[in-house]
């Protein structure tokens, strides 16, 4: 059976895709591969999304179509624009902005990693930066009716001269005007997931608010307080049974350096009930800037 790691990468180095040429691959996912290409009319390096059609179904092709879709609509500085949307007798592709750099998931793996226990974690006053400016660019994004509905850390790219956040894969996007991708399926990632999302797909930005609670939440400490589930049908259960949460601690009761006051502003953001969390992003990023005005220090 042909899967995406049966895929012969190498065999597209060198083509024409559109406007781009193929010159290596950066990466591969469960259903695409990203290049990087030398876009040949405006002399730049590129990133080029290409799925297969051996391995296209249905949702994946919609997903596909759905996240150049609203990438198209949208236009923000910590957003990744799409540049070109395409189709050949073999795959589907389209063209985007290539990030020099990581994802926000390897920076908060390293820090883990540093063999001063006190390190293990981002520093904190970038790491609000980062998440003001992701609240920033999804509060735009619901402005245009688009909800992400799968914020996670592999999902936000860093750039490493700027350390400029930028918001991909809206491959899972809902559009809250008209029909939208899947809304007989569970989308998203679980424990990024709030439960209203496990339930319906009749989600609002709040969903997307829960899971930059989550990240936010995994950002400040070494390691989350999470109650371990043998599945992850098992944690989305919980998720909607269970309003206590999935948490046994507070963030400062694991990293020494936060104030208590941020227990609360997380806590808000992933309250299970989305009438009591933050109605809005601009709501969550004053709450964080309160947070670093009076807690952090330049």
């Amino acid at each position: 059976m042909m899967t995406i790691k049966s895929i012969d990468a190498k065999k597209y180095y060198g083509m024409d895709i559109g406007t781009a040429t193929v010159l290596k691959e950066l990466g591969r996912g469960s259903m695409a591969v990203v290049f990087e290409g030398y876009q040949r009319t405006l002399k730049r390096k590129i990133a080029v999304k290409i799925l297969p059609k051996v391995l296209m179904t249905q949702s994946a092709a919609e997903r596909f179509q759905q996240e150049a879709e609203a990438a198209a609509i949208l236009s923000h500085p910590n957003i990744i624009p799409i540049y070109e949307v395409g189709e050949t007798d073999e795959f589907l592709f389209m063209s985007m902005q290539l990030v020099q750099g990581k994802d926000l998931l390897a920076y908060i793996t390293k820090a883990k990693k540093n063999v001063i226990p006190s390190r293990r974690v981002l520093p904190l006053l970038p790491t609000f930066n980062v998440v003001i400016h992701v609240l920033e660019a999804l509060g735009y994004a619901h402005g245009q009716g688009i909800v992400h509905r799968d914020i996670k850390p592999p999902n936000i790219l860093v750039e490493a001269h700027t350390r400029r956040p930028l918001i991909s894969d809206f491959g899972t996007a809902r559009f809250l005007r008209g029909d939208e991708l899947g809304k007989e399926l569970i989308l998203g990632t679980p424990l990024y997931m709030a439960p209203e999302q496990i339930a319906t797909a009749d989600v609002d930005g709040r969903a997307d608010i829960y899971a930059v609670g989550v990240m936010l939440f995994q950002m400040v400490v070494e390691k989350l307080p999470f109650v371990r589930y043998p599945t992850m049908m098992a944690l989305l259960d919980h998720k909607q049974k269970d309003p206590k949460g999935i948490f046994l601690k507070k963030p400062s009761q694991l990293n020494t350096h936060l104030h208590e006051s941020l227990d609360r502003i997380i806590g808000k953001a992933m309250v299970y009930d989305p009438e009591k969390r933050f109605s809005t992003c601009s709501e969550f990023i004053q709450a964080l800037k309160w947070y670093r005005k009076n807690h952090l220090k330049d």
